[in-house]
């Protein structure tokens, strides 16, 4: 196994930790760090940071129990090693869900992967949804105060902000209103005044309205359409997306499904011809996914490993000819139809792929604009 955890690609994971690097075995790193910002980004895990290697050293720096990253927090390391340390901390606060106040911090900590990977600087997200009392709300700020952690909030009642806004001035807390300054542009474009009113209470307008049945419908016409399943219904999709396995189509199927659109996936098996539905339907709504060879190697042995697949149906399913002859089977679908988009998913986000979907969709569909764009009225 290489330093960042991924088995190598010919062998089973070895037992000496010496092993050198391969080619391969260099994406597989960049893979990783690639997936641990993410997970660093959305607070979702905390991970030990592995030790680093000294510039003129080559033997590891060894990984300190529990015990003894609490006894040196505080100490420098000169010698290229770097213990644990506990990170600088984000307090998210929220009357709704917390949706966009974790996205909008999410998407900021984008900017900030060298730092927060390479280079071993931390960043713990704390999300805390639903405050819709001030006193549970000055509560986190004093919290966050202790922790001297920054503070975003999306707080729809006026009277909230302000407490949010006078608490965190208070008591030191560098905060940031993201809803605020939204709000009030847009009351100052309409002309008309905010309701002031939090996501659950009893004034707002139901959620349950013909735009919330109709993701609902999306997502299990999804559901049921996954991996190919009944190709008859093919021609009733907003969106199909093709591809070989372990491309990410399941997953990108489900999360724009999320935003009302009926999405298949169909996969391209060796041996297996693609469904004759397929070629009747409407080339704008087909997108083929595409990936990098090395990559998509590492994501199968890495799943594989997972299922616990003996070393023979290792080889089957993650060998380096038989992933490229999948992919060339691919490129040469895509050749045949030229009208399908095919988009590169390698190393990109679920988020990130299907905006550029989206953006194609609608473009195709909506002339009436120079630039691409998603429309929507409200």
């Amino acid at each position: 196994m290489n330093p960042q955890g991924h088995p190598e690609p010919d062998s089973e994971p070895p037992t000496i930790p010496s092993s050198p690097r391969t080619p391969k075995m260099k994406v597989s790193s960049k893979l990783n760090r690639w997936s641990m910002g993410r997970a660093l980004r959305s607070g979702a895990v905390k991970i030990d940071r592995q030790a680093q290697r000294t510039d003129n050293n080559d033997a590891p720096c060894r990984q300190v129990t529990t015990d003894e990253e609490a006894d040196r927090k505080t100490s420098a390391i000169e010698d290229g090693c770097r213990d644990d340390v506990a990170g600088k901390s984000i307090y998210m606060v929220s009357d709704g869900t917390g949706w966009t106040a974790e996205h909008s911090v999410n998407a900021a900590l984008g900017q900030f992967e060298d730092p927060l990977v390479n280079r071993g600087f931390p960043v713990n997200t704390h999300l805390f949804s639903w405050v819709e009392d001030e006193e549970k709300l000055i509560e986190i700020i004093k919290q966050a105060a202790k922790q001297k952690a920054m503070c975003f909030y999306t707080l729809a009642n006026p009277s909230m902000s302000k407490s949010a806004k006078e608490a965190c001035d208070l008591l030191g807390v560098l905060s940031v209103d993201i809803l605020g300054p939204i709000i009030q542009g847009i009351a100052s474009h309409l002309g008309v005044s905010p309701s002031g009113l939090t996501r659950g209470a009893a004034g707002r307008v139901k959620t349950l309205n013909d735009a919330y049945f109709k993701r609902i419908e999306a997502i299990e016409f999804t559901i049921k359409q996954d991996d190919g399943t009944l190709p008859e219904n093919l021609g009733k999709a907003d969106i199909i997306l093709v591809g070989v396995s372990r491309t990410g189509k399941t997953p990108l199927s489900t999360y724009i499904a999320q935003k009302g659109y009926k999405v298949a996936n169909v996969p391209f098996v060796m041996g297996v011809d693609p469904p004759k539905t397929l070629f009747e339907v409407e080339p704008r709504k087909i997108f083929g996914l595409k990936i990098q060879l090395v990559v998509l190697q590492a994501i199968r042995r890495t799943r594989a490993k997972t299922l616990g697949v003996d070393r023979e149906g290792k080889n089957r399913y993650s060998g380096f000819d038989l992933v490229r002859k999948e992919l060339d089977f691919a490129s040469k679908i895509y050749a045949k139809n030229p009208g399908w988009a095919v988009i590169d998913v390698t190393n990109k986000a679920i988020e990130e792929t299907a905006a550029v979907i989206l953006r194609l969709y609608h473009d195709g569909s909506d002339s009436s604009t120079s630039v691409p764009c998603i429309s929507k009225r409200f």
